[in-house]
């Protein structure tokens, strides 16, 4: 359990669980080993690893796996990397180089951060930009009825973010394993089926 008591609950609610993580699980090697296992765990369906900030993030179904369910599963884990020598960095890693990346990893740079959100954002504002030019292309239908085109226009971008949410989950767990996630997928079908009845004229 050496290992398991260096992971700090950092925060819990429902469906989420943060925890603060040791620095040997930092190491990218490391950190792509441990998020692949956790994933794995049923009812997972988001996994992130802060490496600068040393935090793991957990979101889960809590209908399908609850918190002490996850935790068990967890350092069940944990134990069985520990015990194979899947935490400890490969040799390339150490020495000199490995304590270069470990002093940048320590400072203090939102840079990546920042970056990111700055690309989410663009991506999203893209998009809105595209659906604003194929809804000004039908100024019959906004003038005619602009309560729907708002409607419709809303509705666009609510199920771009949503795809764009969980594209992850689909591309890499949903597709896989399409019965464990019927549910998921009756849902992403369920959202397709009402965005194509709405658009049907009245």
């Amino acid at each position: 359990m050496a290992i398991q008591k260096e992971f700090v609950l950092r925060y819990q609610e429902e469906g989420h669980v943060r925890f603060g993580v040791p620095e040997k699980v930092c190491n990218k090697e490391v950190a792509e080993t441990l998020i692949k296992a956790i994933r794995a765990i049923d009812g997972v369906y988001r996994v992130n690893l802060y490496r600068n900030q040393k935090k793991l993030s957990i979101r889960f179904h809590a209908s399908v796996c609850e918190f002490k369910s996850l935790a068990k599963q967890l350092f069940e884990i944990l134990a069985n990397l520990e015990k194979k020598g899947a935490l400890v960095a490969s040799p390339s890693l150490r020495g000199p180089a490995f304590l270069n990346r470990k002093v940048k990893t320590n400072r203090f740079s939102p840079l990546s951060w920042i970056k990111e959100k700055i690309n989410n954002t663009k991506e999203t504002v893209h998009a809105a930009r595209v659906l604003t030019r194929v809804t000004l292309k039908k100024p019959k239908s906004f003038i005619n009825d602009p309560e729907k085109a708002v409607v419709d226009f809303l509705n666009d971008i609510l199920v771009l973010f949503l795809i764009k949410l969980h594209w992850q989950n689909i591309t890499q767990q949903w597709i896989v394993k399409p019965f464990k996630y019927r549910y998921e997928w009756m849902a992403l079908f369920y959202m397709f089926f009402l965005l194509i009845r709405s658009r049907k004229a009245k």
